[in-house]
């Protein structure tokens, strides 16, 4: 994942949100400019409307193999946890759904800690949201060491060297990001779970700022624990986890007892958001879609990705030029689109985050303010508590929403 996200030489001219992309997101009909999509996406109407479609045929019916609507609702698990695996470039039996990212992450962290303590060390990296860094923290209350693998000022990215001097042979697991959520840096991963593995260590890849611009791959990553949000690529609220089968086999979690040792079953602690499955799967048919094909499929996925990196590069390199041309911005992070997405964390003067935002707000204009949870690097960057204002784009954001935020902080 590492260098420019969007390949040097792409033509991006012509490629543009069309109206009928942007008239599948009932949110943007406002005519507000909404660049807070690292907090959350938006959801295409069809995916609105499986959630209700589903309630709506099945109520809060559960899945049961005894009787047709239960068969129906079990069918469609199934279905979901399939459609998360392709997405992952991954095996079902290995992927979990669950209600958030954070809440999977924990849940390993437990089973974690009923293996590892006093002699054990963890590293997490010095871009991480809390996600994939408290639920390790955790591990310290049974002995275990934590060290953070601090980014370098001031691009704030991640170095190997540093890694290296960090790494040991009691290193049990490194967790990193595969994109900052609050500056946009894009780390490397294949080459830094090579580096982990070589230590004799795991890494844990949060994927979920990462994963609504570029298509996430358990395979070429390398990585032992993936998570990532639906909820983040134009789905409903959901999280999911990703182990390796040499984790997931062998990794002692808490789970009800009936469930057998290893079925990732175990770690979705009871029963699943049905309606929710229901709108992940349309947003999985509506990237099909955006890929122009017929079929779901990994070709679909690569297309409908190509298509939005296509869509996005403009857009991210005049948000991220336009701040740094503004007098009185301060960006941080890095200062081109080598190696990050399109989200950008910056201040104007000496005005609180929040009251940027809520400025840019009155005239049409959404971005975010505060720490986002990403701790670390704006601790790292003496910002935290208060924070940053961030702005961050989609595939469905034009250069227009763009340019208001820029005349907004002007």
């Amino acid at each position: 994942m590492g260098g420019p996200l969007y390949a040097a030489g792409m033509t991006t001219s012509t490629a543009v949100p069309s109206a009928g992309l942007r008239a599948q997101f009932p949110p943007l009909r406002s005519g507000r400019a909404y660049l807070d999509n690292a907090a959350g996406g938006l959801l295409p109407e069809r995916s609105v409307q499986a959630i209700s479609a589903h309630l709506t045929e099945f109520g809060a019916v559960n899945a049961m193999p005894s009787h047709a609507p239960g068969r129906a609702v079990l069918d469609l698990k199934h279905r979901a946890r399939a459609g998360t695996a392709l997405f992952l470039n991954a095996d079902p039996a290995d992927v979990a759904l669950g209600p958030s990212a954070t809440a999977l992450a924990f849940r390993v962290a437990a089973g974690l800690a009923r293996w590892w303590g006093p002699g054990d060390e963890v590293i997490v990296s010095g871009l991480e949201h809390e996600a994939n860094a408290s639920p390790w923290r955790e591990l310290e209350r049974v002995g275990v060491t934590v060290r953070v693998w601090h980014a370098r000022q001031p691009d704030m990215r991640l170095h190997p060297d540093d890694l290296a001097a960090l790494l040991s042979p009691r290193t049990r697991l490194v967790s990193v990001t595969a994109a900052s959520n609050v500056l946009g840096v894009t780390p490397d991963i294949p080459t830094i779970t090579a580096q982990v593995r070589a230590a004799g260590a795991w890494t844990a890849v949060d994927a979920v700022h990462a994963a609504p611009h570029t298509l996430p791959d358990v395979q070429a990553w390398g990585a032992d624990i993936v998570t990532f949000s639906p909820y983040k690529v134009f789905g409903p609220h959901l999280g999911a986890l990703w182990l390796r089968p040499g984790v997931r086999e062998q990794l002692p979690w808490p789970r009800l007892s009936f469930v057998p040792t290893g079925d990732i079953t175990g770690l979705e602690h009871g029963t699943p958001q049905f309606e929710l499955l229901a709108g992940w799967l349309a947003t999985l048919d509506y990237l099909r879609d955006l890929g122009g094909a017929g079929t779901l499929d990994r070709a679909a996925l690569d297309r409908a990705y190509a298509q939005i990196a296509a869509l996005e590069s403009p857009v991210a390199a005049r948000l991220l030029g336009g701040l740094l041309d503004t007098p009185g911005v301060t960006v941080y992070g890095p200062r081109s689109m080598d190696g990050r997405v399109g989200t950008v964390a910056f201040r104007v003067g000496t005005e609180a985050p929040d009251v940027t935002a809520a400025r840019l707000s009155e005239r049409g204009v959404d971005v975010g303010a505060g720490h986002f949870y990403a701790v670390q690097p704006l601790t790292d960057l003496g910002l935290y508590p208060a924070g940053v204002v961030r702005a961050s784009i989609a595939h469905y954001t034009t250069r227009e929403d763009v340019e208001a935020l820029i005349a907004g902080v002007s």
